[in-house]
């Protein structure tokens, strides 16, 4: 129930509180478990993905216009595994892997934001941006933090992807690409878009870790983990 009152209630009170607020724009963060959850917090934040978009009906009436920003984990933030295996090296541990098939997309925080910012300046209201970032294999990011340490296998947790999805099949349809990012535009835009902002995907697209075409190295992670 914490989902739902955060990720769903949560959202119509800041939907609404903007309205009431004269607020201009407004992005929600989602995230890669929203695209074809499997548990109930994904399914609650597709919901507000949903809610910030088809609210657009209602709150362009009122001056507001609503997007979402779609992106994976962000490298190097709270719950983040890299200061995680970086403790377990420094204490000379194995590193602890899931699945050793598992993939993930990369971003930093800094990226994170200058994206968010972006959406911020180019939105009309009903767009779900998402960054074209690269994969990277979890145990390529092992080898690069203990070069040394041992990998173990664990298995997967409850609700855990062997690979991150960002958009399904389903949303490609409304997809167009742009250079640095996918832009999935509303099903129903009453308050109009005018020329398309990108080039369609071809069909039966998916934006998955698994079947990037950009994809970080041991030494790319490397040299990333400099910065992080």
């Amino acid at each position: 129930m914490e989902y739902v009152k955060t990720n769903i209630l949560g959202s119509e009170n800041v939907m609404m509180a903007s309205i009431d607020a004269g607020v201009k724009k407004v992005v929600a963060l989602s995230t890669d478990k929203a695209s074809s959850p499997v548990n109930l917090y994904g399914a609650t934040k597709l919901t507000a993905d949903k809610l910030f978009v088809s609210g657009n009906h209602y709150s362009q009436s009122y001056g507001t216009a609503m997007s979402v920003v779609r992106y994976g984990n962000v490298m190097g933030s709270r719950g983040s595994v890299i200061p995680f295996f970086r403790q377990l090296v420094s204490e000379g541990k194995p590193l602890p892997i899931t699945d050793f098939r598992m993939t993930r997309f990369w971003i930093s925080l800094s990226h994170a934001v200058e994206f968010v910012l972006q959406s911020f300046a180019s939105m009309r209201g009903g767009e779900l941006y998402v960054p074209r970032i690269p994969s990277m294999k979890v145990v390529d990011l092992a080898r690069a933090i203990g070069p040394d340490s041992d990998l173990v296998e664990i298995g997967t947790r409850p609700g855990e992807k062997l690979h991150e999805q960002m958009i399904s099949v389903e949303d490609a349809r409304q997809t167009v690409m742009q250079t640095d990012r996918y832009i999935v535009m509303p099903t129903l835009a009453e308050w109009g878009f005018g020329k398309p902002l990108g080039e369609p995907v071809p069909l039966g697209f998916q934006y998955r870790s698994d079947t990037n075409d950009k994809w970080l190295s041991v030494d790319d992670i490397q040299a990333l983990l400099l910065h992080s």
